[in-house]
């Protein structure tokens, strides 16, 4: 009896017909999984996210660049003398709030809508947004070089400078990494990620709550608002903790919303018209699908392939498809 535990009824363990039986299935879920809604519309926009790939390690090999020293005399050193302290609020939880906080609400819209365009394209509209404002603010930063308020105490934490005889440039005595995020002010990072993350969000949820529905509802502003207030306040605390200057923070804000704004409206419609609402991609798959019931209402009998011919010679002809 203990020889034929764990054995089949044709003698076979039973752990090698349940693999035998996962790699005939495997395939068949494979393709059944490529062939969802969601999987087709992530592969034809691969090569996007490839750029999202190729973005992000442009960024990375931007923050490990030594940034430009830019000369500080000690004429020059009475406005970089503020005092060297924590952030208020830490590098990793802007992702949390201008990133992962939107996506939890794209994911809450996809859940009462059920629109795979309108979720996939927010978060590829977000991840170019926040990506590109980082390539273009670090790529700044190290061009630039300027010193932040609190240079100082970081050049000099035993708070006794040096300077070249020769040129009058610092010689710092800090540690090295804390010197040269001393060299990274302008612009503000975290103001330009806050921006790009949440003032995508405020595009999106214009559109989505519909507020410019001439019906004068100011609470659905106040909504809107209130991204881009908490992203306002993310750069205040950076000049209250002595990190940036004001117009550090100024320039990282407008970096962020100028790029948030052309993401968006790549994909969306501008929040004002009627169509607001959802992405260019759901109405012109809506086209296509009335265009393709239309096909199939003149010509009932006619299969897959020929109605495949047919947006062809379609294409061909140089007609839109939602034209039919």
């Amino acid at each position: 009896m203990a020889g034929n535990v764990g054995m089949s009824k044709k003698g076979r363990p039973k752990r090698l017909v349940l693999e035998q039986k996962r790699d005939r299935l495997w395939p068949y879920l494979e393709k059944m999984a490529l062939q969802s809604p969601g999987s087709k519309l992530a592969l034809s926009h691969k090569h996007d996210w490839l750029i999202l790939l190729l973005l992000a390690a442009i960024d990375g090999v931007l923050n490990m660049i030594e940034p430009f020293h830019r000369y500080v005399g000690k004429d020059m050193m009475t406005n970089l003398m503020f005092p060297f302290k924590e952030d208020t609020i830490p590098m990793w939880a802007v992702p949390i709030l201008s990133i992962f906080i939107p996506i939890l609400i794209f994911v809450a819209f996809y859940f009462v809508r059920r629109d795979i365009y309108d979720l996939h394209h927010a978060i590829l509209g977000l991840m170019f947004a926040s990506l590109i404002t980082g390539v273009i603010t670090d790529a700044i930063k190290d061009a630039v070089g300027r010193p932040r308020p609190n240079f100082f105490e970081r050049c000099f934490p035993d708070k006794k400078p040096v300077f070249d005889k020769d040129t009058g440039d610092v010689l710092c005595t800090g540690i090295k990494a804390v010197i040269k995020e001393g060299y990274k002010s302008f612009p503000s990072g975290h103001t330009s990620w806050s921006f790009a993350g949440l003032g995508f969000l405020s595009w999106y949820l214009s559109g989505k709550i519909r507020v410019f529905d001439r019906r004068g509802h100011i609470g659905k502003l106040c909504l809107v608002l209130l991204p881009l207030l908490i992203a306002a306040l993310v750069g205040v605390t950076r000049v209250d903790d002595y990190w940036h200057h004001w117009t550090d923070v100024f320039a990282g804000g407008l970096i962020g919303i100028i790029v948030s704004s052309i993401c968006y409206l790549l994909l969306f419609p501008f929040p004002t018209y009627p169509d607001g609402w959802a992405p260019y991609v759901f109405f012109h798959m809506m086209g296509e699908s009335e265009c393709t019931s239309q096909r199939g209402s003149r010509t009932p009998h006619v299969g897959r392939l020929d109605e495949m011919s047919l947006r062809m010679e379609t294409w061909k002809d140089g007609q839109d498809i939602s034209d039919c």
